[in-house]
């Protein structure tokens, strides 16, 4: 029975049978109990279903990875210890050393010094392309032997939305997939898979999770993608695997879950960067009010963005869902329910007036955190990109001024009268 993103919330991913828990139960175990070696040997050459090591998969897990696919409308998905996990090893699952990844510059910083530096060290390169750069540019950025296309939904924290079909298109031109990390807008604001993406991650600590109770990420695999139809391009997935006997994870499990079984049997044996039971658990109670939490997030993200952009000490703002906001078309077709309830915007006198104005905050915490139920506010060219250069900066969106401001879930009225104390000081 076709279901609403609001009932999948709620009672996606894990449906008891008759007497059994209402609630996913926590499988607090790192082992699994068989009768016999055999059974356990059909198990390690992935012949069988089932768990035998918690590091791999474990039934709790599996069950909210479950409900996140059908959030997304994927076929597979996993979790995974942060979103920094998710997102390494949705490029590492098809990337090898001598690859190359094409991303938009409009990214977190961590994940922009993932791709430009770490990745580097392991030999995949990667070009960054402006997220409203021309056809030209976009398709000249693409080399023989790239492997895939990264951007995010909504650029954290320079809110840009990226044009998903665009840079879909541009991808499946070229043989390869686009990655979309839909943290931001979430899976109630937007699917990506829906437009055209591949492959969607999520750091799952911010609104999925919802309470700042743990650090998690996911992964999930549209099924869309024929990996055979471009062998050439991912041996890993189209080629033997001499570690599991030979399997052509894309023969034996398919576009639907050819992507998934590789990064979990591969990845997740040799990183080991699994998301624990309990924190899994806790991310579920965070989805079964996701779609009543982002309404009020973006309602009041909106309200704060509107408020913002008449005040005479605020040099700019940037929220896609405000009119006049350079992304608001594109946000206008791919969120128009809602955004998110992040506002970036830039304080008039600069970084000094940026801090200032942070520090006489009453309601909003200055905290590395984002997507939160509490309120939280952020200066990123002191934090989360600072180890990025100034041009670096300019590329990603991030202005010395930029303050990131995170609405919670207290009274909209509250927060922009907090914001408005604070203005006055700066």
């Amino acid at each position: 029975m076709s279901t609403s993103i609001d009932t999948r919330c709620v009672q996606g991913g894990y449906r008891p049978g008759n007497g059994e828990p209402r609630q996913i139960p926590i499988v607090q175990s790192t082992t699994f109990k068989y009768d016999t070696g055999e059974h356990m040997g059909r198990l390690f050459d992935l012949e069988a279903g089932g768990y035998f090591y918690t590091r791999l998969q474990n039934p709790t897990n599996d069950a909210v990875a479950a409900k996140i696919a059908e959030l997304e409308g994927g076929t597979a998905a996993m979790l995974t210890s942060s979103g920094q996990a998710a997102t390494f090893f949705s490029v590492f699952n098809i990337c090898e050393a001598g690859g190359h990844v094409v991303a938009s510059s409009a990214l977190y910083g961590g994940t922009y010094n993932l791709l430009a530096h770490t990745m580097a060290k392991m030999g995949i390169a990667c070009t960054f392309v402006a997220p409203d750069c021309t056809a030209e540019e976009l398709d000249e950025a693409f080399r023989p032997n790239t492997a895939c296309v990264f951007g995010e939904t909504i650029a954290n924290p320079a809110l840009t939305v990226l044009d998903i079909e665009r840079f879909a298109h541009a991808a499946h031109a070229h043989g390869v997939p686009l990655i979309v990390d839909n943290t931001f807008p979430t899976p109630v604001m937007c699917r990506p898979i829906e437009w055209g993406a591949d492959i969607v991650t999520h750091s799952t600590t911010k609104y999925m999770d919802g309470h700042g109770a743990a650090v998690g990420g996911a992964i999930v695999d549209s099924g869309n993608f024929d990996w055979m139809a471009h062998a050439d391009r991912f041996p890993g997935l189209t080629t033997p695997d001499e570690s599991y006997h030979g399997i052509v994870y894309a023969e034996k499990f398919g576009r639907g879950g050819a992507f998934i079984t590789k990064a979990t049997s591969q990845l997740m044996r040799d990183f080991g960067s699994i998301q624990s039971p309990q924190n899994a658990f806790l991310l579920n109670l965070g989805l079964e009010s996701l779609h009543v939490r982002m309404r009020q997030h973006c309602a009041s993200g909106l309200a704060l963005a509107r408020f913002l952009s008449t005040h005479p000490k605020v040099a700019w703002v940037r929220y896609p869902g405000l009119f006049g906001d350079p992304s608001y078309e594109l946000a206008q077709k791919y969120l128009p329910d809602g955004t998110c309830g992040v506002v970036s915007f830039g304080i008039a006198g600069g970084r000094a007036a940026a801090e200032r104005f942070m520090a006489g905050l009453g309601i909003a915490a200055i905290e590395t955190h984002v997507a939160d139920a509490r309120t939280c506010c952020l200066h990123p060219a002191s934090s989360t990109h600072r180890q990025m250069s100034d041009s670096e900066l300019v590329a990603a969106g991030v202005a010395p001024n930029m303050v990131r401001f995170s609405c919670g879930l207290e009274g909209t009225d509250d927060l922009i009268a907090d914001a408005a104390q604070a203005l006055a000081r700066a």
